[in-house]
C-alpha cells in the first residue's frame, strides 16, 4: 500500500523494524558522520563545551545531550577530550530510539526524547536530514501533490492538494512556481518544528545541528531524499532496511541562528589540514608520523567539497 512519504519515512527509521531500531553497529555501518571520521571532532565539540563552560560561568550541573547519538560514539569521544575538572561536572546523555547499547559507560545517560531544562550544550549531528518530510512534486498540470510510496518504493502522486501549512510553507521557502514537471520540493516544516523543540529544551546554553543542506537560493531541482546502506548511497527504498535522508532546507529552520561552514566552525576550534612541518620528520619522526595523520583527519573534516562543506546551525539561549 501506498502512502505519503513523510509516513513512508516515519514507518521505515523510526517504525518497530525500523533502520534506527535494529539491532547491531547501528549506522556508523551505513553512512560516515564526522563523528565516525575521527577523533578531532570530538575533540572540538569538548573545546566549544569548554568555551560555552566558561561563558555560562561554570555551573556545577554542565549538560552535554547529543540527539541522534547512534551508539554513543560522539559523547564517548568529548569526554574523553575533555579535562578532569570539567568532566566531573558533566552530565551527558544520549537521545536515540535504539536501546541504551550495552558497552556504554554507567556515567552517560541514555533517553528517548529531549530532556527540558539543559545548562550546557544541545548538539544533533546528522539528525535534522532523518525527519520525515513529504515530498511535493509538481504534476503535468504544474499542481504540486504530494508523493506517495509503497514499500518497495514505488512512486506515485496524491490527487489531493496540499494543506495550507505546506502551501504557506512552500511560497516562503522552496516556491515551485514555473519549474517544469516533475520538479520536486521536500516540505520541512516538520523539520522546523523538531529543531524549535530542540532549542526550547535549552535553558541556558547552545543548542548546534551539525548537517548538510542548501539554501533558497540553490535549491535542487528535483529534491535530495536517497537512501544509505553499508557506505553506499542506494536507491530510497522504505522498507527499513536502509537510512533515507533528505537534505536540510538550513535558512526555514531559524531566523536567529548563526550559520557556518564546518570548515569555518572547525578552524575557529582548532581543526585544519594542515602538514606539519617537514624538518620535523628527522628531529621527531614518530611524532611527525602522528601529526601528518592528524592533518589527514583535519583535511577530510574540514573539505569543502565534503564534510567540510556540511553546516553548523547554532542558536544561544
Amino acid at each position: 500500500m501506498s502512502v505519503r512519504w513523510r509516513a513512508a519515512m516515519q514507518r521505515a527509521l523510526y517504525g518497530p523494524d525500523g533502520f534506527f531500531r535494529r539491532p547491531g553497529p547501528g549506522p556508523a555501518a551505513h553512512f560516515r558522520t564526522s563523528a565516525h571520521a575521527s577523533p578531532l571532532f570530538a575533540g572540538a565539540i569538548a573545546t566549544l563545551l569548554e568555551r560555552l563552560d566558561d561563558a555560562l560561568d561554570r555551573p556545577a550541573r554542565l549538560d552535554l545531550v547529543d540527539v541522534g547519538a547512534g551508539r554513543g560514539e560522539l559523547l564517548r569521544g568529548v569526554l574523553a577530550a575533555l579535562p578532569p575538572s570539567v568532566v566531573a561536572r558533566v552530565a551527558a546523555v544520549g537521545v536515540e530510539v535504539a536501546p541504551r547499547p550495552p558497552e556504554l559507560p554507567a556515567r552517560i545517560g541514555w533517553a528517548t526524547g529531549i530532556p527540558s531544562g539543559i545548562t550546557g550544550l544541545l548538539v544533533a549531528t546528522e539528525w535534522l536530514d532523518n525527519i520525515p518530510v513529504e515530498i511535493v512534486e509538481l504534476d503535468a498540470r504544474s499542481r504540486p501533490r504530494y508523493v506517495c510510496c509503497a514499500a518497495d518504493g514505488t512512486e506515485t502522486l496524491d490527487e489531493a492538494p496540499l494543506t495550507p501549512q505546506d502551501a504557506a510553507w512552500l511560497a516562503t521557502w522552496w516556491p515551485l512556481e514555473g519549474l517544469p514537471e516533475g520538479a520536486r520540493a521536500e516540505v520541512g516544516r516538520p523539520r522546523d518544528e523538531a529543531w524549535a523543540a530542540a532549542v526550547g529544551s535549552v535553558a541556558r546554553g547552545l543548542a548546534l545541528a551539525v548537517d548538510y543542506g542548501h539554501l533558497r537560493g540553490a535549491r535542487p531541482l528535483f529534491g535530495t531524499l536517497t537512501g544509505f546502506r553499508h557506505g553506499k548511497e542506494t536507491p530510497p527504498v522504505p522498507d527499513g532496511s536502509c537510512d533515507l535522508t533528505v537534505a536540510v532546507a538550513l535558512d526555514s529552520l531559524d531566523v536567529h541562528h548563526l550559520l557556518l561552514t564546518q570548515r569555518e566552525a572547525l578552524r575557529l576550534l582548532g581543526v585544519h589540514g594542515g602538514r606539519p612541518p617537514l624538518a620535523m620528520a628527522s628531529t621527531d619522526p614518530a611524532g611527525y608520523v602522528r601529526a601528518l595523520a592528524r592533518a589527514g583527519e583535519g583535511a577530510e573534516l574540514t573539505d569543502p567539497a565534503g564534510l567540510g562543506g556540511h553546516h553548523w546551525v547554532m542558536r544561544w539561549v
